[in-house]
Order: C-alpha cells, then sequence, then structure tokens
C-alpha cells in the first residue's frame, strides 16, 4: 500500500480517518478560498437508511459544493474507502436527527446527535502541498486561463511574448517582471499562463502563486500566529514567485517591508519573479519608495487596452470554448458579434460576461440569432454606456434601503451589527458589481482602509455559505441592483 501522511491509500473504514484524508487531498486540489468558504464548515454524517452525506450550513453551500465538489469529493473517497460506499450532500435545514458518521459505523448514536443537535466533526488541517504540478492548483489558478486561450492582439503582443519567455525559464530574462495595466485586460491571464506553463516544463520547481491580497492576510495571520519564520520559508524557497496585484500592499509599512525582503532574497539567489498592479511601479505612490524602486528595477511590461478587432477575437474565442463545452451550437453571426463588443465597452471580463450571458439566454437557436433577437433576448445586459454601471453610490443607496438604514450610516463610524454587518455587504456588492479596487472602495466607505474593506468583502463570502439570511439578502440586493 501507498502511505500518505502516514493514513493508507486505500481499505480504510473509519468515516473520520477517511474524511481527514479526503478533505486534506480536496483542500489542495481546489484552493483554500473555496475549502474555507464550502468544505470546512461542512460535516459528515449519516442518515437513517445509512447513507453517508456531507451536511453543509445552507442551501446555497450544497448547491456549490453538488456542482463543483460533489464528483470529485466521491473519486477521492473510494479511493480510500474500503467499504466503496458514496456520499451525498444536503443542507442542515434538510437534515433530520442524524449522528457523526463515526459514531454510527461504530453502533452508537450519541444522545445528543438523536436530540437532533447536529455537532460538526474535526475537519482536517492538512496545509496546501507546497511542491510539484498540484502547487499550483492549490494557489487559486485558473485551469482556463492559459495560453492558449489567450488572445493575441496588437495591445497585449509584447506583454505576451515576454510572458511565454519568462515560462520557459529563458536565460538572460529581465527580474522581476512587472506587467501593468487597466483591470480586466489580462494580466492575471498572463501570470496564470505562466505559472501553468512553468510548472509544466519543470515540474520538480516551485511555482508560487498569490494575489497581494492573499500575501497580506497571510503574512497578517502568521504575525499574529508566531510563524513568520515558516511564512518566510515558503515563499524564499520558491524558484518562480509570481504576484498579482501588487498595488495592494500599499499603506502597510510592515507588510511592504516583508515583501520587500522576499523580494531581495528571492533576486539574490537567481530565482524568478512575476508581478502585475494597475499602474507602472514608480505610479505606485501608495507604495513605499524604496519597494518602487526594487518593483521598477526589471522589465516594466505595459498591457494595453483592447481594440475592437482584439475584442472580436476574444469573443469569438469564448464561443468556440463554450460550443466544445456543449453550451452552445453553431457559430454566432459576424453582425450580432459586433453589435455585441460594440455595446460592452468595458474590460473584456465584462465582454466575456455579455458572451456567457448570450450564450446561455440562446444556446441552440445562436446561429440564427439576429441583432435585433439578440438585443431583444439580453435587454439592458446590452446597453452598454458607462452611465448605466452600477455605482458605488447606487450599492449604497440600496443597500441602506434594503436594511432600513440612512446611507450616511454606512459611511459612518458606527460599529454596531445593525449597521457593520450592512455595511460589508454593501462593501461586497461593490466588488463584485464595479470595478473599482479595495483602496478607491474604502474611500467612499467614510475614508476606510483597504484591507478594513477585504476583511468585510472575505467575511460576506464567508457568511454567503453559511448563514441563509445573508444569502437571500444578498440575493435581493444583487436582483434590485440589475433591474
Amino acid at each position: 500500500m501507498i502511505m500518505v501522511g502516514g493514513a493508507r491509500m486505500a481499505g480504510m473504514t473509519d468515516p473520520d480517518r477517511i474524511w481527514t484524508e479526503a478533505a486534506g487531498r480536496l483542500r489542495g486540489e481546489i484552493g483554500e478560498g473555496a475549502f474555507s468558504s464550502y468544505i470546512a464548515p461542512s460535516a459528515v454524517r449519516v442518515d437513517g437508511a445509512g447513507q453517508l452525506i456531507l451536511v453543509t450550513p445552507t442551501a446555497y453551500a450544497r448547491d456549490w459544493v453538488r456542482k463543483n465538489a460533489l464528483r470529485r469529493m466521491n473519486e477521492l473517497w473510494l479511493g480510500l474507502d474500503g467499504l466503496s460506499r458514496r456520499l451525498d450532500v444536503r443542507c442542515r435545514a434538510e437534515m433530520g436527527s442524524v449522528a457523526p458518521a463515526s459514531q454510527v459505523a461504530a453502533g452508537r448514536a450519541p444522545e445528543h446527535a438523536l436530540n437532533g443537535n447536529v455537532v460538526p466533526m474535526p475537519m482536517a488541517t492538512v496545509a496546501p502541498v507546497a511542491d510539484g504540478a498540484r502547487a499550483v492548483r492549490a494557489a487559486g489558478l485558473q485551469d482556463r486561463l492559459t495560453f492558449d486561450s489567450f488572445v493575441e492582439g496588437q495591445g497585449n503582443a509584447f506583454a505576451l511574448a515576454i510572458a511565454r519567455q519568462a515560462a520557459a525559464w529563458a536565460d538572460g530574462h529581465f527580474n522581476p517582471i512587472f506587467f501593468c495595466g487597466p483591470y480586466g485586460y489580462g494580466k492575471t491571464h498572463l501570470l496564470n499562463a505562466i505559472a501553468w506553463e512553468a510548472q509544466r516544463l519543470r515540474p520538480d520547481a516551485k511555482v508560487v502563486y498569490l494575489t497581494a491580497e492573499r500575501f497580506l492576510s497571510t503574512f497578517v495571520r502568521a504575525m499574529q500566529d508566531r510563524s513568520t519564520a515558516a511564512f518566510k520559508d515558503s515563499l524564499r524557497s520558491a524558484d518562480m514567485l509570481l504576484i498579482d496585484d501588487v498595488q495592494f500592499v500599499g499603506g502597510k509599512a510592515s507588510t511592504q517591508e516583508e515583501l520587500l525582503s522576499t523580494l531581495t532574497a528571492l533576486i539574490e539567489d537567481g530565482k524568478r519573479i512575476i508581478l502585475s498592479a494597475d499602474k507602472p511601479p514608480m505610479a505606485l505612490t501608495e507604495v513605499e519608495p524604496r519597494l518602487r524602486s526594487h518593483l521598477a528595477s526589471g522589465l516594466t511590461c505595459p498591457v494595453e487596452p483592447a481594440d475592437r478587432a482584439l475584442k472580436l477575437a476574444v469573443a469569438r474565442n469564448r464561443i468556440e470554448a463554450l460550443a466544445k463545452l456543449g453550451v452552445v451550437s453553431g457559430e454566432v453571426r459576424p453582425d450580432v458579434l459586433e453589435h455585441l463588443v460594440d455595446r460592452t465597452p468595458g474590460s473584456m471580463r465584462e465582454l466575456e460576461g455579455a458572451v456567457n450571458t448570450l450564450a446561455a439566454v440562446a444556446a441552440t437557436r445562436l446561429s440564427s440569432l439576429t441583432v435585433d433577437e439578440a438585443q431583444g433576448l439580453l435587454g439592458s445586459a446590452l446597453r452598454g454606456g458607462p452611465e448605466r454601471r452600477i455605482t458605488v453610490d447606487e450599492i449604497q443607496k440600496t443597500v441602506a434601503d434594503h436594511f432600513t438604514l440612512k446611507q450616511a450610516d454606512l459611511l459612518s463610524e458606527r460599529r454596531t451589527r445593525s449597521v457593520a454587518r450592512p455595511r460589508q455587504i454593501a462593501m461586497w456588492l461593490c466588488k463584485q458589481h464595479t470595478t473599482r479596487s479595495y483602496p478607491d472602495i474604502g474611500r467612499r466607505f467614510g475614508g476606510r482602509d483597504h484591507t478594513t474593506v477585504l476583511h468585510g468583502v472575505r467575511k460576506i463570502e464567508e457568511l454567503i455559505a453559511q448563514d441563509e439570511q445573508i444569502a437571500r439578502d444578498v440575493e435581493a440586493l444583487t436582483r434590485k441592483l440589475r433591474s
């Protein structure tokens, strides 16, 4: 038998041990964010018919698990369980009196379980894998963001060439490489593609990808846990370090100092560093001058906004990808595609969202769809124009009205839950429905620090998966904003 972490790969029967092993592996595959939000708050139970059930706190979390993780979860479970059992998933509201799986398996359902009080079983605390191909997946990269799916155009050709060179571990490249440009035009795609390709070409190399927000939160947690040495080692042992949206480290002296030390150590060791931000290094005014100087010391590589030709190519590419997935059939008419591009003046992300909407609405009718029919089907989704976009002010007013507050309450210093929670929901909605950065959102909520906004957004992401009322409030507010 192959041993992993001291447990046998197959032949176990204790559900606790199986779940600990399976959850640890799943955590490494889907990333810390999704695992913490949807899997960690859940627990394995047995219903009256002896069926193993993953019980989630909310229906929202149940639906997410069923769509995104249940199939893989069962593959992992079946590979470990000597009794070849399968998992189903239900939310807590659907479950009656059930006992922890391990105690039912041992023939001793506890009294408190029979009384209907479901007590979560301990969850696996297995750290994400640090090396090999799974390290890239554990870092939260997106499978579809590869060089194959990146569409080249006049505004990004130079950036793409440099990205391919970096991914190939080419000698003599500039260090660090700094990609900069507006939100939504391909910087994150390039960093994802570099990480995937670099790991494919050198499977034994340690490739570490982080958003700046994750760098910040992980460093703060390491200081709180007195584990900064381990945090430093995990980064400084990297062969390639990629940090996305580095502008978000601005304003935090200790975090900037740690990033500067990390970059210096890696450069001295000849390791590769790839960074991105929404502005060139010397324009990041909230970043400390010494760090700005280091960021600018390699190659600054602009990613320019897309022209019409590139947008049309991106839209076609997205339609082709959806066709391969079976979402649509046939080709979209050129005039319909041009109409879609012309009515979506924002970033490439917004354009992909419009294409996704068209595909979902039209499906098998796509090839016969006329411009008028597309306009009629999509309505406001194709209106475009910056004056019609959802604004921070509109979100604040809508949230305040929903919770019977004044807009000024959301901007005030009041910290009571009746105000703080709606404020966090409003911040989350701003991040979802506008292109504003965390610092900009903070300024529009009474001059708050960007880390306060980041904490609020992550709190709501966590609560959506765990609290039915919060999930309903967010869904209702989203409908109001889109109507």
